[in-house]
C-alpha cells in the first residue's frame, strides 16, 4: 500500500485538529475558521493526490479553460432546474413543511414567495438559506 492511500484511507478519522494541522501543512495557510469538516475530507484528499501523484499539465488546464470558456459553461442554481409542481419536503422541529416549486416562484402555506430563503426564515425564525435548508443547494447529479 502506498504512502499516499494510507494518508487517505486515515483522513476520515482524522480529529478537527488533525485536519486543520494537515491543511496547514498541505496549503501552506491555515483553514477558513469555519470551514466545516464535510468540505474539508474532499478538499485535503483531492490536495493529497495532487501533491504526492501530480497534478493536470498546464496544456490541459489551459485547454480545459478554453473549453468552458467556448461553451460559456457555468454552475446552475440546482432549483431552477426543478420543474414546476416538484415538492420540497422539510421537517423541522417535528413539523412537516412543504413548498411546490410553480411557475411563478415557491408557494407555501397558500403563499407565493419569490426565493426558498423567506420561507425557511418564516419556518426557523432565523437567517437561512433557502435553498441550504430545503437541500436544493449547488449541483446534484
Amino acid at each position: 500500500m502506498s504512502p499516499t492511500t494510507e494518508i487517505l484511507e486515515c483522513l476520515p478519522s482524522l480529529d478537527r485538529a488533525d485536519l486543520l494541522n494537515l491543511w496547514k501543512n498541505s496549503f501552506g495557510r491555515p483553514a477558513a475558521p469555519g470551514l466545516r469538516r464535510e468540505l474539508m475530507l474532499p478538499i485535503l484528499a483531492f490536495r493529497i493526490q495532487e501533491v504526492n501523484l501530480g497534478s493536470l499539465k498546464p496544456e490541459l488546464t489551459t485547454k480545459l479553460h478554453e473549453l468552458v470558456a467556448q461553451q460559456n459553461l457555468r454552475p446552475r442554481n440546482s432549483v431552477r432546474t426543478l420543474k414546476s409542481g416538484t415538492k420540497l419536503v422539510r421537517e423541522w422541529k417535528g413539523k412537516i413543511h412543504e413548498v411546490v416549486i410553480t411557475v411563478d416562484g415557491f408557494e407555501y402555506k397558500g403563499e407565493i414567495y419569490k426565493s426558498l430563503s423567506p420561507i425557511a426564515c418564516h419556518i426557523t425564525g432565523t437567517h437561512w438559506s433557502g435553498p441550504a435548508f430545503f437541500g436544493t443547494k449547488g449541483n446534484r447529479k
